[in-house]
């Protein structure tokens, strides 16, 4: 320690003089310790070698002011609170048991899956819990008119279908329910809110309402690039090339905190699974490596075919899609018409589950890592699973022409927001109840099925594999509904958090009880960001559909906040002229004017060329690292070499006698000269006695070079 080390540092009696090389160096580390303005805490130092650099700062006769010992222990209080927080909300965050679990039974690619699943939980939760203080809590303190009568929200229209009158009662109130017709004038979907006008209230419930779903649209994409920029893979950065070295994971992967037997099997999982990627991911590079300019070619035109026959599949399910939802609204009989109301989302989820068993088997053709073939995998299933609000253009298309259209009367009593708004909850209704079916209906008997019997269908059959693919494009389809309904149906949110909730303990039984583990594992990092960057491309998805509801589409007359709005945007300039003062209306004008416009793209322009040039400058500056790196390595081998030739090879009379192999081999060993032997403690108080000479170079204990060292490969370091 220091305080040692500088006791020492004087002349005792007894003791030999230190040498001046040392004591040189000694003095030099106490002047940069001393002149160093870094926190102590951040020094590489043990707790009492830092309390005496504290003192080496603050001599006896200079004591620090009261204020400099106040904030110090102001920040040590907070940093304090701040570590108890995080392990706080650690121990009480939400399915971390069954995350490890999962990730050291599955590994960490499947683990990824859940770990978005939670993610998109939260997400949900806050939307809810923004909407809720935007609108709800307002509408509820302020107490909106009273609505009056109910009203008929049906189509009165000429050539329109009348409600269904055949269904029996009972069944009556179960579908209502499935429909959201139950729920009709409630604040589930639009036509539930009311307020006064605008002039005459203190608080706008109708720019809230209107603005809450923008907001909401912007926590969920901040909150999402940001993790997307926090799961960035490292190997990104450091180039394809670049591989940890294995020495590292072999001796610092186990977690000797444990204690239990069920942990230390999952953790034996997690490092098995962990070498197996490894290792499968060295072996495919190396074979990639190895490949003829024939192999190359065939490769090449495996991927031509296999992309053409995958992107007529695409076209395929896009246009069954669109006819399906064309279908089920022209064809409104009164004896069809229930069925096909459901039409358009059961060819999204055949869809949804015939895409990916199909793209997998044609993807793995191509010959790719699993990380890549999950990643192909879902972009070509995003067009097909981006289609889910395609019933969302056909209602909206059909309620601007029943308002606007020449064809049909002006004033129509149909809140098409409402009709909208049901056919989103039925996509989100149908959704779970298709993984409630797949999962008690699908996979629970067939796995029962193979273990009851046996032969070679059921070998060949066996337990399903479960596919990351599918399942993360059924939680983006769910989401990318949501967000589409914030307008239409405020509370999605909410329902869609129940559903995702509970889709995860389904999910995790299917897992652990009625799936087989795959033989092909992928790694967790480069699929959590493309994950995000997925669920990106559908919250922008979203927003088109929204911000052309919003700013363009004419309202209801009949139901709603906006019925007596041209558009629902209308209220921001009628709000912003009531309330904000003259010269807050002209630098809102000139900020959205274009005066303002163009200079804020150039602005925007050069940060981002700056920002571009300084990327390339950070990854040119960590290649010129690593090529250093690799130098330096080199240079201490060739080191290593010329001392082993110029070091004596040891005679077999310089041994007291004999000695085998066995005990040779199992002799410590040191790794560089001039460094202690692994474990050893370090120098001790020469024993009196003959004493031993040691050469130079190498410490005690440890034997010397019997064999020159062997000078590593490239790949090696």
């Amino acid at each position: 320690m220091l305080r040692q080390w500088s006791g020492q540092s004087g002349q005792a009696p007894g003791e030999a003089e230190p040498p001046p090389a040392g004591e040189e160096l000694w003095e030099q580390e106490m002047d940069r310790l001393y002149a160093s303005r870094a926190p102590v805490r951040t020094l590489p130092y043990a707790i009492v070698d830092k309390r005496f650099i504290r003192h080496l700062r603050e001599p006896n006769g200079v004591k620090s002011s009261c204020w400099q010992r106040w904030q110090r222990r102001w920040q040590i209080a907070r940093r304090r609170l701040g570590e108890a927080a995080h392990r706080l909300a650690q121990g009480f965050g939400l399915w971390e048991g069954a995350l490890y679990e999962i990730g050291g039974l599955f590994g960490t690619g499947i683990q990824s899956y859940f770990t978005f699943l939670r993610f998109l939980l939260l997400l949900n939760v806050l939307t809810v819990g923004l909407t809720a203080s935007m609108v709800l809590l307002p509408l509820a303190w302020l107490r909106p008119p009273d609505p009056g009568p109910a009203q008929n929200l049906t189509l009165q229209c000429p050539g329109s279908h009348q409600p269904q009158i055949g269904i029996p009662k009972f069944h009556n109130q179960l579908w209502n329910v499935l429909t959201g017709r139950a729920f009709t004038n409630t604040y589930l979907f639009y036509g539930g809110y009311r307020a006064a006008p605008e002039s005459s209230s203190a608080y706008s419930i109708r720019l809230a309402y209107l603005l809450s779903p923008l907001a909401c649209l912007l926590l969920c994409f901040c909150g999402t690039l940001r993790r997307m920029v926090k799961g960035l893979p490292q190997r990104l950065l450091l180039g394809q090339d670049y591989r940890a070295p294995l020495s590292a994971k072999v001796f610092s992967s186990w977690d000797f905190c444990i204690r239990v037997q069920e942990a230390a099997t999952i953790k034996k999982h997690e490092i098995s699974n962990e070498f197996k990627a490894e290792l499968e991911e060295g072996r495919r590079l190396q074979l990639a490596q190895q490949r003829s300019p024939t192999q190359r070619a065939c490769h090449l035109l495996t991927f031509l075919w296999v992309n053409v026959l995958i992107g007529l599949l695409v076209v395929g399910a896009i246009s069954a899609i669109f006819w399906a939802t064309k279908y089920s609204q022209d064809k409104k009989e009164e004896d069809l018409f229930v069925v096909l109301q459901y039409l358009p989302p059961g060819v999204i989820a055949l869809v949804n589950f015939l895409g990916p068993l199909l793209f997998v088997f044609l993807v793995q053709l191509e010959n790719y890592p699993p990380s890549t073939e999950v990643n192909l995998t879902l972009i070509w299933l995003c067009p097909t699973g981006g289609k889910a609000p395609e019933p969302l253009n056909e209602w909206v298309g059909q309620g601007s022409l029943v308002v606007v259209g020449a064809d049909r009367p002006l004033l129509c009593t149909q809140c098409w927001e409402n009709a909208v708004g049901e056919e989103l909850y039925k996509l989100i209704i149908f959704n779970f109840l298709l993984t409630v079916a797949f999962a008690f209906l699908v996979s629970l008997p067939r796995r029962l099925l193979v273990e009851r019997f046996s032969g070679w269908f059921w070998t060949w059959l066996d337990r399903e594999e479960f596919l990351v693919p599918k399942n993360v494009l059924d939680i983006l389809a769910g989401q990318t509904v949501t967000w589409v309904g914030l307008f239409f149906c405020p509370l999605l949110p909410l329902l869609n958090s129940i559903f995702l909730f509970l889709t995860f303990y389904i999910k995790k039984y299917t897992l652990l009880r009625n799936s087989r583990p795959s033989p092909r594992l992928f790694r967790a990092s480069s699929s959590t960001f493309f994950f995000q960057l997925v669920l990106l491309l559908g919250l922008l998805l979203a927003a088109v559909p929204l911000g052309y509801v919003v700013s363009s589409t004419h309202s209801s007359r009949d139901c709603g906040l906006f019925t007596n709005y041209s558009a629902p945007w209308q209220v921001v300039p009628e709000v912003v002229a009531l309330w904000l003062p003259l010269p807050g209306q002209r630098a809102l004008n000139y900020l959205s004017s274009h005066a303002f416009s163009f200079p804020l793209l150039i602005l925007l322009s050069l940060v981002l060329t700056v920002c571009v040039s300084q990327s390339r400058a950070n990854a040119k500056t960590i290649h010129e690292l690593r090529k250093q790196l690799v130098s330096q390595g080199r240079e201490k081998w060739h080191l290593v070499e010329d001392l082993s030739r110029l070091l004596p090879e040891p005679a077999p009379s310089d041994s007291p006698g004999p000695e085998s192999p066995l005990s040779r081999a199992s002799r410590p060993r040191s790794f560089y000269p001039g460094f202690p032997c692994p474990g050893s403690p370090g120098p001790r108080a020469p024993r009196p006695g003959p004493s031993r000479v040691v050469p130079p170079g190498l410490s005690p204990g440890c034997p010397g070079p019997s064999s020159r060292f062997r000078y590593p490969s490239g790949g090696a370091l």
